[in-house]
């Protein structure tokens, strides 16, 4: 008698799966944006002295600092 119904009926919780794991992935990729932008302040901040220790010109920091976040 019940065999002809749909088992394909999705719970509640299943439906906002996908939308739970684009939110986790959007967040996840503004924390590393937002990790990329304080890496790239924190470089334009340092002295001269700093950068030739890393092998770094003012030129290169300065190119690098100055990017969006979404640029590599």
């Amino acid at each position: 008698m019940f065999r002809n119904i749909p088992l394909g009926l999705a719970s509640p919780a299943d439906r906002w799966a996908g939308v739970r794991s684009r939110c986790a992935a959007g967040l996840a990729w503004l924390r590393a944006g937002y990790a990329v932008y304080r890496q790239r302040r924190a470089l334009l901040r340092l002295d001269d002295a700093m950068l030739k220790d890393l092998g770094l010109s003012r030129v290169d920091a300065l190119q690098e600092g100055n990017k969006p976040f979404w640029r590599a």
